[in-house]
Formats: structure tokens, C-alpha cells, sequence
């Protein structure tokens, strides 16, 4: 064979959609990486945190309490005053790991789909997942919350949550901020008008009901909502752009260094992989400082099954109620054409009498009473009502 013959032999085509490793790197890592920082920032500036802590890996981060101990008696003129004890106790402890994720993609998946759907939509999925294991590392956190509150439905649950933020911070300009399940949400905008934004994935309402920033929370269960200040949350990250690690694997990572990642061919397998490292947490300072408040369902009257009879005199009606009265409370009743049931835990005193459960009624036939089961303040509890049947 001719030497220029075997030149020509050497000058091979190179085949369709290969993809080269310098083709990757770093232009693509730069793009990834770039957009989960900028969405992590966006839930920074979401969560009103200022700067993210760089940390090692490894470092124990201490979330604490803080309870006053002693409430002194105050003393008179020139009398030693007595000190308050404020202590400080460990509520939790949280290690920040280094984290990594690894994917890898076949020459085959390449050439069937290109690069844009093998590789870059296949990222596109890993970072997503990275996002969704931050937020539920947070969630997990504020959900130990050691605050509590309770009201009935969303917005009173809501204003409870907000009334123990305040009281926490009550010397303190605070900003609270509210994480509500999607389920909770979706009921309470079936009869309501915002407008959402979104921010790492989230969506949250600015200003709701003027109490703070709502977060909307999938993974939080329904019937619970978890309040705190923006003030009480801090972050922190391990480098993922400097050092060993980052020299080591030739991570690839824009300004913020949050997030380091590479691509690399694999001529073993003939794959291209991808290799994340990861290593942010968001977390509450105090976890007294963190509300967990309880959404309760209204509460309704239970229903009493009244009968009327002819009673003993002329004009009177024989009463009778089912289920017997409950120990401690007793009974009210009101006569009229057209009465109504009252509301649950309704004071039930104005137009009503009292009634023994036992002796005849006066009340003409074909009017309506109204029988209720009061507590020993006259709250509505149970109520029943019927046709009045009395002795001609």
C-alpha cells in the first residue's frame, strides 16, 4: 500500500451526534450549575436569608431553644434587683453532608435522541431532584418545631400561627413567613382571588391576608401549617467551586459555588457521565421560634332528636329528647312559628328558658320548639326542634 494511501485511511470521518467530551465541559456544567444556584438564591431571597454560611463538610450545626427560667418579683427603691435566667437549650443538631448524584447516559441513548433530550433533559431531571431533597430537608426541620397553635380553618390557624410569632418575637422587628399544604391552599382559593409567584420550585403569595409570606407545600400534610420569622432561618452550603474536591474531580461551578458538577466520557461503556456535588441546607435557629399550628374543622351542632306529646294539663306538651342530656350540661327552649337552630357554641340566653328535661312545656299545637343542650357558660352543644303536640 502507498504511503499517501494510508494518510488518507487515517483522515476518517467522524461520526454523526458523537459527542466529545470537550463539548461538554464546561459550558454545559457552567449552564446547570448556574441555573440551581440562581433558583437556590431566588429561595434565599424567598426566605429573607442574607448569606449562606460556606461550611465544611461534616460541620454539626446546633439548632436551640431558648425558655426564661425565673420571673423575679420587682422590688422597691434601692432594693437589690433580683436577675432573670434565661437558658439556652440544644433542640437539635443537623450534620452538613457533601452530597452526590451521578447519572450516565449511553452512546446509544445519544445517537437515538441527541444530545438536547439524552443528556441536557436528563440533567435537567437530576437537578430537579437535588431541589426537591433541599426542600424536604427543610420542611423536615421546621416541621420539629417546638411552637404550637390551633384554629378553626386556614385563615384562623393562620392568624394564630401569626399571633405566636409575634408573641415570640415581641421585641423584635419580625417578618413572619408561613409553609401551608397545597391541600389546604386549594381549599381556601376555591372561594378566593390571588395571584402566586414562584421561586425554586415553589409557590407563594406575597402579603397574604397581611399577615406574611404563604409558601405553598406540597409535601406537607394537609390540617397543619408551620409559621416562623424570616429572621429565624439561616443557610449554609459546603464549596463545591474551590478546594481538593473541586480541583480533584474538575467540578465545574458559576460565582456562588453552591453547587459543583462535571461531565465525563467513559470510553469503558461508551457513556457520557454526569456527576453532581451538593451540600446546601436551610434550617430554623430556634426552634421555639418555629410555630407548628393546627388547622381544625368547624365544629357543628351535634343533632338532638326531639318528640311532642300531649302533657298532663291543657295546653302543656310532654318533651322528649334523644340521646340523654351530657353530665354538666343542662337545657334551654324557645317556642315560636318559624324558630331556627342556633349555631355551634352560640350563647344561647336572649329569647330562651330554662327546662329541666322532664316538666310539661305550655306551647299550642303546630308551633315549633326548639330544644338546646347548653354548657354551664349557655354555648350551643346540641339542638333539635319539632312540631308542638299539646293537650287540647
Amino acid at each position: 500500500m502507498k504511503k499517501k494511501e494510508i494518510m488518507n485511511l487515517q483522515l476518517f470521518a467522524v461520526p454523526e451526534n458523537i459527542t466529545t467530551t470537550t463539548d461538554l465541559e464546561p459550558a454545559i456544567s457552567v449552564d446547570f450549575t448556574t441555573r440551581l444556584s440562581t433558583n437556590i438564591t431566588e429561595l434565599q431571597n424567598l426566605l429573607g436569608i442574607v448569606d449562606l454560611d460556606p461550611m465544611s463538610a461534616g460541620t454539626i450545626i446546633k439548632i436551640y431553644k431558648m425558655t426564661q427560667v425565673n420571673t423575679p418579683a420587682q422590688v422597691g427603691e434601692g432594693e437589690e434587683i433580683s436577675l432573670t435566667k434565661i437558658k439556652q437549650e440544644l433542640a437539635r443538631q443537623v450534620e452538613l453532608t457533601l452530597k452526590k448524584f451521578r447519572k450516565q447516559t449511553t452512546a446509544e441513548a445519544i445517537q437515538r435522541s441527541g444530545r438536547e433530550l439524552a443528556i441536557n433533559k436528563t440533567d435537567e431531571k437530576l437537578l430537579s431532584g437535588i431541589q426537591k431533597e433541599i426542600k424536604k430537608t427543610f420542611y423536615d426541620l421546621l416541621g420539629t418545631g417546638t411552637g404550637a397553635a390551633s384554629g378553626v380553618g386556614l385563615q384562623a390557624a393562620l392568624s394564630s400561627a401569626w399571633g405566636a410569632v409575634k408573641k415570640f418575637y415581641e421585641d423584635e422587628d419580625a417578618t413572619p413567613i408561613f409553609f401551608v399544604s397545597s391541600d389546604d391552599v386549594a381549599a381556601y382559593l376555591g372561594n378566593a382571588q390571588v395571584t402566586m409567584q414562584t421561586a425554586f420550585g415553589m409557590s407563594y403569595i406575597q402579603d397574604f391576608l397581611g399577615l406574611g409570606t404563604l409558601v405553598v407545600a406540597p409535601s406537607l400534610p394537609a390540617g397543619k401549617l408551620i409559621a416562623t420569622a424570616k429572621e429565624n432561618l439561616r443557610g449554609a452550603y459546603v464549596p463545591a467551586g474551590s478546594g481538593d474536591l473541586a480541583t480533584s474531580f474538575g467540578l465545574t461551578a458559576d460565582a456562588t459555588g453552591l453547587i459543583g458538577m462535571t461531565h465525563a466520557t467513559t470510553t469503558g461503556n461508551a457513556s457520557i457521565e454526569t456527576l453532581m456535588f451538593s451540600g446546601v441546607i436551610f434550617y430554623p435557629e430556634f426552634m421555639d421560634g418555629v410555630i407548628v399550628s393546627t388547622i381544625k374543622d368547624a365544629e357543628v351542632l351535634d343533632e338532638l332528636t326531639v318528640t311532642s306529646a300531649a302533657g298532663t294539663a291543657s295546653g302543656d306538651t310532654k318533651i322528649t329528647v334523644v340521646p340523654a342530656l351530657t353530665s354538666g350540661n343542662s337545657y334551654k327552649y324557645k317556642v315560636a312559628a318559624n324558630p331556627t337552630l342556633p349555631a355551634y357554641n352560640a350563647t344561647c340566653t336572649t329569647g330562651y328558658s330554662a327546662w329541666d328535661g322532664t316538666a310539661d312545656i305550655t306551647a299550642a299545637t303546630g308551633q315549633k320548639i326548639v330544644i338546646v343542650e347548653v354548657d354551664v357558660a349557655n354555648k350551643a352543644k346540641k339542638a333539635g326542634m319539632t312540631t308542638v303536640t299539646a293537650k287540647a
